[in-house]
């Protein structure tokens, strides 16, 4: 009986046990969610607790499949820690932490896209009961950057139907990335014709590829089309956008505008004018220009006129027909040609004025625009205005005459005429700055005469002995003659310029004078074996420098024997004089009875080779006695 009893009382307390284990529970604490990049190592907490220490507690690690089951991948209690085989974590996981700090790390190593499971952490104790903890571990991939397509053909606004404008695609992410379309930095979100396509790789990541169709507008030409691609890592989001790309619109023109581009300002006749004629559309389209009805093609939008005439002035018709829609718009330019026709000058070409009389000439051109007006002569402004008048003319009136028609609005709009102006009357010399020349013996001297008058005057050279010189041919100037002649100096000289026509004559003296450069002095003395002096004539002789140049030293010693001989000659003709008593009235025969001094003597000494008898003769062409000698 008490044996029975003590079964019923053991079955109780184990029944007792059972009942408050049910009712007891281990707090078990996990985080909801452990996010990692795939290919890095996860780390799964497990905290609890529990009096029971090492001893009574036991630890299991389970894993729920994708149908829903768990799997237990590791077991561990007092005695043992075991791996379950066979699993996909059994080579990649460790646990570290025996329980007795209240914790243990499930450690994933290398982690996998298909890891991202919820892992269950169990604990059972002895007394505190059981109890478990959940855990999903997210895995993450960055994706590569997105890229960006738009198709190369334009678009028409005309179009019904949206048309295909471009592509993005991002590839190779985890979670599925999300693709978004901007046109100018605004979201088309709502775009019902976003088609996105996704498409999971062969390595389990996503790629995504999405088409944007839309009904262009014309606003479209100028817009910048992009997307932007978000991806999840761990702890968040993050964005990348591609480049910016822009469309081709094709549009209608509803507006042309049609100018002139040069020259710019006011045109004149001659110029090349360049008209230009666009529309404000960009479709495909015929642009023409019309003038006095006809109409003209143009090549890239532009017509050029060369040389134009005040013909070419009147309306231009720029006109733009749409190919697609075959509508014509059209813009009108007015276009005026200025001109400026040729001066006309009366009297015409020459006038012939008598010296004295009054000088009246007109100068005017017809212009579409204000002229000025202004006379010159020899390149110098003489007179402003369309009328020249001189009073009282003068040879120096005589000239021509150009008049200059310019429009100062228009730079190189200009005309012009001339006149020739002849003064009828007495020629007139131009004198110049010397009429007194000096030159060198033997050189020539160029000289140079100019005479105004109408008729043109004949000038004639001559010397102040009457002797005519030959000139160079004339020369016409435009209100003159010229005549040029050559004078070789031999002597002081006068030559007299003759100007005359049938008025009169005028005339100019030049004044010719030779210098010489240099003096050379040659004395020479003969000596003969009677003297009655020792006093000596000494003959000068002037010889040109240019010859003593050229000649030298050979000159100058044929000059001293040419007035050796002159010296014994003059003494020949004396002595012979002497002997027939015409020196003095004496006869040969009478003796020299008066003496002269030696301070009054001009002695001439001869001495000659072939004579050995000197002949001394004094002033008067005495013979001196022998006693004197």
């Amino acid at each position: 009986m008490a044996v029975r009893d003590a079964g019923f009382l053991l079955v109780g307390l184990l029944v007792l046990f059972h009942t408050w284990g049910a009712w007891a529970a281990v707090e078990v604490n996990m985080e909801d969610r452990v996010e990692v990049f795939r290919g890095e190592t996860a780390q799964i907490a497990c905290m609890f607790k529990s009096d029971d220490g090492i001893g009574g507690t036991t630890i299991k690690w389970f894993y729920t499949t994708r149908s829903g089951e768990r799997q237990n991948i590791y077991f561990q209690d007092s005695t043992m820690k075991t791996v379950h085989r066979g699993t996909p974590f059994t080579d990649r996981i460790s646990v570290n932490g025996t329980g007795a700090s209240g914790g243990v790390v499930l450690t994933i190593n290398n982690v996998r896209l298909e890891d991202e499971l919820e892992f269950i952490c169990f604990i059972k104790s002895l007394t505190d009961g059981d109890g478990e903890g959940r855990t999903k571990l997210k895995v993450f991939e960055t994706p590569a950057l997105p890229t960006i397509e738009v198709v190369q053909t334009g678009f028409s606004v005309s179009e019904d139907s949206p048309s295909k404008i471009g592509v993005c695609e991002v590839k190779n992410g985890f979670p599925k990335p999300n693709i978004t379309w901007y046109r100018n930095n605004t979201p088309l979100r709502s775009n019902q014709d976003v088609v996105l396509t996704t498409t999971m790789e062969s390595s389990g990541l996503y790629s995504v590829r999405s088409e944007l169709n839309m009904k262009v507008m014309k606003e479209d030409k100028d817009a910048l089309f992009y997307c932007e691609v978000n991806y999840f890592v761990p702890g968040g989001t993050r964005m990348t956008e591609t480049n910016r790309i822009n469309i081709t619109v094709y549009y209608p023109s509803t507006a042309v505008s049609v100018w002139v581009e040069s020259p710019k300002g006011k045109i004149k006749e001659g110029d090349s004018v360049e008209l230009h004629c666009h529309g404000n559309g960009n479709t495909e389209s015929s642009m023409s220009i019309t003038h006095a009805g006809v109409e003209q093609t143009l090549d890239s939008n532009m017509l050029v006129l060369n040389n134009v005439t005040r013909l070419n002035s009147g309306v231009y018709q720029c006109n733009s027909l749409d190919l697609e829609t075959f509508e014509t718009i059209s813009r009108n330019i007015t276009v005026f040609v200025n001109y400026l026709d040729p001066a006309v000058v009366i009297p015409e070409d020459t006038v012939v004025v008598d010296q004295g009389e009054e000088l009246k000439a007109t100068c005017n051109a017809l212009s579409s625009l204000q002229t000025h007006t202004a006379w010159f002569k020899n390149g110098e402004e003489v007179l402003k205005g369309h009328t020249l008048i001189v009073k009282d003319v003068t040879l120096h009136t005589a000239g021509t005459y150009v008049c200059m028609v310019t429009v100062p609005e228009i730079k190189g709009m200009e005309t012009s005429g001339t006149l020739r102006v002849n003064v009828m009357g007495t020629p007139e010399i131009v004198k110049p700055d010397n009429t007194e020349i000096e030159e060198s013996f033997e050189k020539s001297v160029e000289l140079s005469c100019l005479a105004r008058g109408f008729p043109a005057p004949s000038i004639t050279w001559t010397t102040s002995d009457g002797k005519v010189l030959k000139a160079e041919p004339q020369k016409q100037m435009e209100d003159s003659v010229q005549s040029v002649v050559r004078v070789k100096v031999t002597s002081d000289l006068t030559v007299v310029c003759s100007a005359s026509n049938k008025f009169g004559t005028d005339a100019m003296t030049f004044s010719i004078k030779a210098t010489t450069q240099t003096t050379t002095q040659a004395t020479t003395s003969t000596t003969t074996s009677t003297s009655i002096s020792s006093a000596t004539v000494k003959t000068e002789t002037v010889v040109p420098p240019e010859k003593i140049k050229k000649e030298g030293s050979g000159v100058i010693i044929a000059v001293i024997i040419i007035c050796i001989l002159l010296l014994a000659i003059l003494g020949s003709v004396l002595y012979f004089l002497y002997k027939k008593g015409k020196i003095c009235g004496r006869s040969g025969k009478q003796d020299l009875t008066k003496e002269k001094s030696n301070k009054d003597n001009i002695v001439v000494e001869m001495k000659s080779d072939n004579t050995e008898e000197a002949i001394l003769l004094g002033v008067n062409g005495e013979k001196q006695p022998p006693s004197d000698q």
